[in-house]
């Protein structure tokens, strides 16, 4: 038990840290070809917060343990949103600025719809995991379009400061895009291991170790990022990270993850874990939208709400391996 522990912890470890070099090479490599601040905001820092739970996921169902691919993007999405957002706002109440990802959430909940009508027999079909990402490479094409036309969004000056905040020469940002890639391999590759190990000692399924241990750890990247941007006081790539990165879990990791094999989903995922990440999801379309002329804010009670739900959810989680021991 002490080696699978071991290769979770050291896994979680390397995954963060080359998810963040991975981030910050990408992000750079991508402004040195070109690509305008408000692009690599929606595409490519999205891409790069999501990039280890794509890794897991896909090992896990090379494999043969697809429960561990669903079960680290729906819980990641719940992390996510709970316990990084829930807890960024409540630290600091969050102003929505950007237009972009007013039109962005909305996408997100027809994703999350779509998702739960797939999940209604309790699997997802390879076809059904080629739509996925046929959808995503329709918002990939359609983001270029509109980064085209909305120039003075928010969210352009907050990428472009943190873009200036870590400036790379050409060569330095391809060398760590590379290093972060592999690095993230490698340590998805023993995380995977010690997931499916200690899931195997407990007697629990792979699913429930996707939903919990692995989804927090996965989502790491995104509260370092979050927490960064909040010291900046860079409110929207708050919120940005946590939708662009839901919406590429969503289509990418649970379609990179069927297309490999086929995901049984027992009826569970639906009634429990789709339900709560669905429900979540809502509440914080509500909770940023401007409704009556309220100010476009996520404010402190909002937060702890959220917060609370991720920890009721997590809590409950606990108590289904400790009950099945």
């Amino acid at each position: 038990m002490l080696l699978p522990t071991l290769a979770v912890v050291v896994g979680l470890i390397l995954l963060v840290w080359s998810a963040e070099k991975f981030i910050d090479g990408a992000a750079a490599t991508s402004r040195w070809l070109g690509l305008s601040p408000l692009l690599i905001g929606m595409l490519v820092i999205g891409f790069g917060t999501s990039a280890p739970e794509m890794m897991v996921s896909v090992l896990a169902a090379m494999d043969g343990n697809p429960g561990l691919a669903v079960g680290n993007a729906y819980g990641s999405n719940i992390a996510n949103i709970g316990l990084i957002l829930g807890l960024v706002a409540l630290v600091a109440p969050l102003s929505v600025h950007s237009s972009v990802i007013r039109k962005e959430m909305p996408i997100l909940m027809l994703v999350m719809l779509a998702t739960g009508l797939m999940l209604l027999d309790g699997f997802v079909a390879r076809w059904e995991a080629v739509g996925l990402l046929l959808a995503l490479v329709v918002f990939i094409v359609a983001s270029i379009l509109r980064s085209r036309n909305q120039p003075d969004d928010a969210l352009v000056s907050e990428v472009a400061e943190t873009l200036d905040s870590k400036p790379m020469s050409r060569g330095k940002a391809i060398m760590w895009t590379l290093v972060g890639l592999v690095l993230l391999i490698a340590s998805s590759r023993l995380l995977v291991w010690g997931a499916v190990e200690i899931a195997l000692r407990f007697g629990v399924s792979d699913l429930i170790i996707g939903l919990t241990v692995v989804a927090i750890g996965t989502s790491l990247p995104e509260l370092a990022s979050s927490i960064t941007a909040l010291r900046r006081k860079e409110h929207d790539m708050v919120l940005g990270n946590v939708v662009g990165s839901n919406l590429f879990n969503s289509l990418a990791v649970v379609g990179l993850a069927g297309v490999i094999a086929p995901i049984e989903a027992g009826r569970e995922v639906l009634v429990r874990d789709w339900s709560v990440m669905t429900g979540m999801t809502l509440l914080m379309i509500l909770f940023a939208f401007s409704w009556r002329g309220r100010p476009r804010r996520i404010n402190r009670l909002e937060g702890g709400i959220l917060l609370a739900l991720f920890i009721a959810y997590t809590g409950y989680m606990v108590s289904v391996v400790i009950m099945s021991r």
